[in-house]
């Protein structure tokens, strides 16, 4: 398994991975490395295709999901282009291998009425003003769950109106907040945090709990779960449900592509295309309904 825990520092430190992302490819790795061995193949010089094929095969058996698969694929085939490239291996066994076809998946975002009952939905309490902080900030921004979680007090610039954020692999990026943004982080920093995190504790977090302590993510999909219930949304709200409404609106009104995945931290502009569908589709709705003769 050494081969496995040197390909995971090396996502990490050479390919700067998001660290989720590194400890899925080095859990997939290791799982492979695992079924070959139980094969009686130790050497990964000594991996076929045709083992490869059949390791494939025993996944699709287990009933996982064409997106599951997919990443599992992923993995292995970057396990092996790193053993390629640190001279551990003579060929790639994976090449020539295809991932499964996954069915595109709708979209699920909010209305614009669902996002104001969504956002009108906390209370003036210190917990509401800290949540209400969270729900614009998420719909301002289009940023992770991940990245949110991560803020510190120093990545928001209230006075200029924007917020820093690491994003996947350590890439920095900046993201402009609105003013319904701004003023519900003013409220919370300058008020609310400050009943919930006691001067002395040095947290830098930017979001806490009822503790003082950052918050984790459980606890932020819970209180997406419960204003959504409280909002009366037909849907379960989920982190990236907002994340979709800021894309999908962003489209609407006249983004074009390429700010918009600079926005969303996209490395390929095809993962921010997804959204073109949604917008598309929007249209089709709206045609249908207003044009006399559709």
């Amino acid at each position: 398994m050494m081969f496995v825990e040197d390909f995971a520092e090396y996502l990490k430190k050479e390919k700067r991975m998001a660290r989720n992302s590194v400890e899925a490819y080095r859990r997939d790795a290791a799982a492979f490395v695992e079924f070959e061995a139980e094969r009686g193949i130790s050497d990964m010089k000594d991996v076929s295709g045709t083992e490869v094929i059949a390791w494939l095969h025993n996944i699709r058996e287990s009933g996982r999901s064409a997106a599951t698969v997919n990443r599992k694929v992923a993995s292995v085939r970057a396990f092996f282009r790193y053993l390629m490239e640190k001279g551990r291996v003579d060929s790639d066994p994976t090449a020539g291998i295809r991932s499964p076809k996954i069915a595109r998946r709708q979209i699920e975002f909010l209305s614009m009425q669902e996002i104001d009952q969504l956002l009108s939905a906390p209370d003036d309490s210190v917990r509401g003003v800290r949540d209400r902080a969270i729900l614009e900030v998420l719909y301002a921004t289009g940023i992770r769950v991940s990245e949110l979680i991560e803020l510190d007090t120093d990545s928001i610039n209230l006075r200029m109106g924007f917020v820093t954020c690491d994003g996947e692999g350590s890439r920095a990026r900046i993201v402009p907040l609105g003013r319904p943004a701004r003023a519900a982080l003013e409220a919370y920093v300058y008020e609310a945090r400050k009943e919930l995190v006691p001067e002395d504790s040095g947290e830098k977090a930017l979001f806490v709990n009822q503790y003082g302590h950052r918050i984790t993510r459980q606890g932020l999909w819970k209180i997406l779960r419960d204003y959504g219930t409280k909002a009366g949304l037909e849907h379960k709200l989920t982190p990236h449900t907002l994340r979709n409404s800021f894309a999908v609106h962003m489209l609407q009104n006249g983004a074009d592509l390429k700010s918009l995945q600079e926005l969303m931290g996209h490395d390929d502009i095809t993962a921010t295309q997804v959204y073109l569908s949604a917008t598309k589709s929007r249209l089709k709705d709206v045609y249908d309904r207003a044009h006399p003769r559709a």
